[in-house]
């Protein structure tokens, strides 16, 4: 397992682990790669259903030369007031921050006189900005906007929005480690529910895209495909990283039919991030435990589903023509996988009318039947719908 960059470096190039690179920790790198690798994939839909006129760009009027926006002032004062009281204090404890950089970014820790000084350096900068920039007579300027242009923002939208949801249906599911240490499940950068995330950045960027005039039945199926990427290089930044999301104990011999290697059947995950399990022997580094007995490695088992669903939905994605069809075949698929890779991954269960099933398990049900209605009804629809 990598936890963070150093060990991974040290398997490619023999570096010591423990170095300046152990501040990158593997699951927060591959988020970052997720949003970017999905950022792409909605760029190519959004730029490919503008092109078959079934979303327009709009035109936006600005109005420039009107010297300095004071809230852009305040944003950026506050933003170099972070970078003040922050850094310094970094730099000067590396120790520290290498060992828990959250807990160090969300202490009350840092030197406030350079906090102050850097809220004065970006703010003012702004505001000369705006004065170099301002005219004797404002003018209104129009331009045209693409929606694929707006990318951007509907992935920071999405991301921001789909990772409070994470956290946030994990903490309903783990209430008892949250009130033994709130701080610690609020900052985690493990133990994300991935159905919190796709239901509360649905709702955000529903509302986002109506208001950039983006018809959200169309934006609906041009986010299937993404959210099935985004889930699918997320699971490899859980393999990678050994981030707890790996599947119940598995000591049973490996079947004939299974013609894979003998990790993918059961796995011990050396070096897991979260350090459980037995000591490894003459281990250097922080993260020294393996997984004894090992599990199954749940991960894997849904990166190569996700594949699959990820080719489905991009095979049918230009030969569908009923608006939001290939979204809910998305949550129908999504939820098939989800429900039955439940019954071999570490879950809390819940006894609710007779099943004993974990949360995720309860919502793949719900998100199935929708699915299968939402497609009765779409069968009725006609073919396309501008």
């Amino acid at each position: 397992m990598y936890p963070d960059l150093s060990y991974l470096l040290h398997d490619v190039f023999g570096t010591p682990v423990d170095n300046a690179f152990s501040i990158v920790k593997t699951f927060g790198l591959m988020l970052g790669i997720t949003f970017l690798v999905c950022a792409w994939v909605l760029y190519l839909e959004l730029k490919r259903k503008e092109e078959e006129g079934l979303i327009k760009p709009q035109t936006r009027t600005t109005t420039i030369g009107t010297g300095p926006k004071w809230s852009e002032a305040l944003i950026n004062g506050l933003v170099g007031f972070i970078f003040g009281l922050k850094l310094p204090y970094i730099v000067l404890n590396f120790s520290e921050f290498k060992a828990d950089a959250a807990a160090v970014i969300f202490s009350g820790k840092g030197n406030v006189g350079i906090g102050l000084l850097g809220l004065l350096v970006f703010s003012g900068y702004v505001i000369w900005m705006g004065m170099k920039n301002k005219l004797d007579k404002p003018k209104n300027i129009k331009e045209v906007i693409h929606p694929y242009q707006r990318t951007g923002d509907i992935i920071i939208m999405g991301a921001i929005s789909g990772i409070l949801g994470s956290r946030l249906f994990s903490i309903l599911e783990n209430l008892d480690s949250f009130w033994q240490d709130p701080m610690d499940q609020l900052f985690s950068g493990s133990g994300l529910t991935v159905y919190g995330g796709f239901i509360l950045g649905f709702i955000a960027v529903f509302y986002q895209v109506k208001r950039y005039g983006i018809k959200p039945i169309h934006m609906m199926d041009a986010a299937a495909p993404v959210m099935m990427v985004g889930y699918t290089v997320g699971r490899l930044g859980c393999q990678l990283s050994g981030d707890g999301d790996w599947g119940t104990v598995n000591e049973a011999a490996k079947p004939s039919w299974f013609i894979f290697p003998d990790w993918a059947w059961a796995y011990d995950y050396p070096r897991n991030v979260l350090n459980e399990g037995v000591r490894i022997i003459n281990c250097a580094g922080e993260y020294c435990s393996r997984l004894s007995p090992p599990v199954y490695p749940t991960p894997i088992y849904e990166i190569v589903l996700g594949a699959i669903i990820i080719a489905i939905l991009w095979f049918l994605r230009k030969r569908i023509k009923v608006p939001t069809k290939l979204f809910f075949i998305f949550c129908i698929l999504m939820a098939i996988e989800r429900f039955f890779i439940e019954y071999i991954r570490v879950n809390p269960r819940y006894n609710y009318w007779g099943f004993e099933w974990s949360q995720a398990q309860y919502i793949s049900v719900g998100v199935f039947l929708l699915g299968i209605v939402a497609l009765i009804v779409l069968s009725r629809r006609p073919t396309t719908e501008n």
